[in-house]
């Protein structure tokens, strides 16, 4: 049975022997590497699964690893870092980031959130340039060809930009996409200004999908940050 590899980019020795143990504990395999220069030979030769970052290595940003490795690849980076700001967050993210954990953090948020970023990797290596036409997630159900939603099999009568937010969101599943990203996306603009209407839009895009909008069960608000899809 394949048992996902991790790369551990940590400097710290206690936080890294503390991801190291959780990862055996469940079997991961992992390599570790202790500055940035390490971390890029580590993933051409060792080819992992998933990144585990911390932004403030001995030798560069870890933002400038992010961006490197985007250069090639799709490969899931998840930060951990001691940086709290929501700009860090931010930049990271908008490199290339799928996802930010703050020092200290929750051993199981972590492993859940390693666990969602290696489902969203390997359903997109199964379809290799080839996008699904039907989006299912809990109660949700996109028909992409139709341009169809529906929740509990029941359709849901949506905007043009309500249904554009919830795809890109759908097709990032477990990914936080910030606000710039989202704008860009749907709007082409990345002007602060629209963020307003960002937060709109999305409210109504939730009391259409969710039972409870003020307890969202699909759409997670990162405050400050953006949103993320929650797989069910």
């Amino acid at each position: 049975m394949y048992k996902s590899k991790i790369l551990i980019v940590e400097d710290d020795p206690a936080i890294s022997n503390l991801i190291r143990t959780t990862l055996e504990t469940q079997e991961y395999q992992y390599h570790t590497a202790q500055n940035g220069m390490e971390a890029l030979m580590e993933v051409t030769s060792y080819n992992p699964d998933v990144m585990i970052l911390d932004l403030g290595l001995p030798d560069m940003d870890g933002v400038d690893i992010i961006q490197k490795v985007r250069g090639w690849s799709n490969m899931p980076i998840i930060v951990v870092s001691a940086r709290a700001e929501d700009k860090d967050k931010v930049d990271a993210l908008d490199a290339g980031a799928d996802d930010y954990l703050t020092k200290p953090f929750s051993i199981d948020e972590f492993l859940a959130r390693m666990r969602a970023a290696l489902r969203r990797s390997h359903a997109e290596g199964a379809k290799p340039g080839e996008e699904a036409s039907v989006y299912i997630n809990g109660g949700l159900k996109i028909d992409y060809a139709a341009g169809c939603a529906y929740v509990n099999g029941v359709e849901i009568h949506l905007t043009p930009i309500e249904y554009k937010l919830l795809c890109l969101l759908a097709q990032n599943t477990g990914k936080v996409l910030t606000h710039n990203y989202i704008l860009r996306e749907v709007w082409g603009s990345e002007l602060d200004s629209d963020i307003p209407s960002l937060r709109v839009f999305m409210a109504t895009l939730r009391k259409k999908i969710e039972k409870a909008p003020s307890s969202p069960q699909y759409i997670q608000t990162h405050i400050g940050v953006g949103y993320r899809m929650i797989r069910q």
